[in-house]
């Protein structure tokens, strides 16, 4: 049965919505679930914004971040949900099943990577929205799995990325293994190009400094990049920069940091959409009241 009909429906009113997506040229045993809010303007020549959540698998939650922001620019906000019992593992979800439990390739089409641009697809095949390009966010695991996602996949259907306090980052090196590099798994000098091209900002919390924790990752390969994520969004950055600088190529990243912000990804979402949609971050005085109230979710 055709899909686009079924997110039509499911898509139509204003508010939040969900429906289980089975990519139909992926993994079918392993569908995920859009969790989507349309704003009470909403008209299909507005913005989409794809949000992936963290090692929560909290699709729900990254998408009620955004809200706000959606109903004061007019955004079509939906967040791939990746549940826990079919991706539990960051080999699954951050990194994008590339490799098998026994460090195989598996088939390419089944990545996960591949998911959210057939999403922005089945969007305009429902005619949901118009535009030909959607922006996308990633928080935590989420910015692990984005900033991957860059590095592996054509990236033409997305505008802009934003990627927020990832744990770790996979260089910018064909020489380096995934997920330590991009060594292995069909990277190419041309891929490598068009990453270091790509409009990406890393976006980091000032706080995002804890050294240890049952979320940052602890591998040795980890632990070269920075002893915390502040500190390997930097580390990764400064790679990129000096690959592009080595190889005479064009560098559009960009890095920022967010004031007062710890791991927190409910600030980090609002940073993000202030600085899409206003050009600019949150006043600081509400930066450090975010700050002031803790760790929101992962």
């Amino acid at each position: 049965m055709p899909f686009a009909p079924q997110l039509a429906e499911a898509f139509s009113r204003p508010g939040r919505s969900a429906i289980e997506f089975e990519d139909p040229a992926g993994d079918p045993s392993r569908p995920v679930t859009l969790h989507a809010y349309r704003p009470a303007s909403w008209h299909a020549d507005g913005q989409l914004v794809l949000v992936m959540h963290g090692m929560g698998r909290n699709g729900d939650e990254y998408r009620d971040f955004w809200i706000e922001a959606a109903e004061r620019h007019n955004l079509f906000i939906v967040a791939p949900t990746f549940p826990a019992h079919l991706f539990p593992t960051p080999e699954t979800y951050n990194n994008g099943s590339v490799l098998g439990g026994d460090g195989a390739l598996r088939p390419a089409e089944w990545r996960g990577y591949r998911i959210p641009a057939r999403v922005v697809t089945a969007m305009r095949d429902a005619e949901i929205i118009t535009r030909p390009k959607a922006l996308i966010f990633g928080h935590s695991a989420g910015g692990q799995f984005l900033h991957r996602l860059l590095s592996t996949e054509p990236s033409s259907i997305f505008e802009a990325a934003m990627v927020g306090n990832p744990g770790w980052f996979s260089l910018p090196d064909l020489e380096r293994p995934f997920p330590e590099g991009l060594g292995g798994i069909g990277v190419t000098e041309a891929d490598l190009a068009r990453l270091l091209a790509f409009p990406m900002t890393i976006l980091s919390g000032e706080q995002d400094i804890e050294t240890s924790g049952p979320s940052l990752p602890s591998q040795p390969e980890a632990l070269a990049q920075g002893p915390h994520r502040f500190a390997r969004a930097l580390h990764y950055y400064e790679a990129g920069r000096a690959e592009a600088a080595r190889r005479g190529l064009p560098f559009n990243w960009k890095r920022v940091t967010v004031p007062h912000i710890g791991h927190d990804g409910a600030a980090m979402s609002r940073a993000a959409a202030s600085l899409w949609f206003e050009g600019q971050l949150p006043p600081e005085p509400l930066l450090a009241e975010w700050g002031r109230k803790g760790q929101g979710a992962l």
